[in-house]
Formats: C-alpha cells, sequence, structure tokens
C-alpha cells in the first residue's frame, strides 16, 4: 500500500501491519487520529479475525454474521421502548 495523506489534516499516514504474518494485510492510520484506510480485502481478513475471535472466546460471544453482495439492509424499526408499559399502548 502506498503512503496516502489524512483526507482531514493533510499530515502523512503512519502504515502498520496487521498481525504477526506477512499476508496479515497492512493499515493506513493518521498519527492525529482521524482515522484509518484499508483494503477490501485486510478488511475482510479483520472480520474473518473477529469472527474467530468471537467463535474461541465465550459461548456467550456471537459470531459476526458472514457479509454477502446478495444481503439487504434490514426493515426500519420503530424506537424500543423505554418502559415496559409504552409497549402496552404501542
Amino acid at each position: 500500500m502506498e503512503t496516502l495523506t489524512c483526507p482531514r489534516c493533510g499530515t502523512d499516514m503512519v502504515t502498520r501491519r496487521l498481525g504477526g504474518a506477512a499476508d496479515d494485510g497492512e493499515v493506513s492510520q493518521c498519527p492525529d487520529g482521524h482515522g484509518i484506510f484499508l483494503s477490501r480485502a485486510d478488511l475482510g481478513s479483520l472480520i474473518e479475525a473477529e469472527t474467530d475471535w468471537h467463535r474461541n472466546a465465550s459461548q456467550h460471544t456471537a459470531p459476526l454474521p458472514r457479509i454477502t453482495a446478495d444481503m439487504v439492509a434490514p426493515p426500519a424499526s420503530r424506537a424500543p421502548a423505554r418502559a415496559w408499559v409504552e409497549t402496552l399502548f404501542g
């Protein structure tokens, strides 16, 4: 990944390796904390690593769902009730 500049402050972003292996990917990070940039493949690697962590962390932690091209956004839902009584009159 080539050196990028932060779109907010113009500072050269710092490139860091993800994980320990050479093929784990890279992330470019603004040294002033304005954000990070990574490739789509590296994002996929992070999602896989997060899913693996959840799978092995605890029986009470659900893994992240796989993101596929045919997925659609869930329907908009109403705001959750602030109290049980609101559910009676909603």
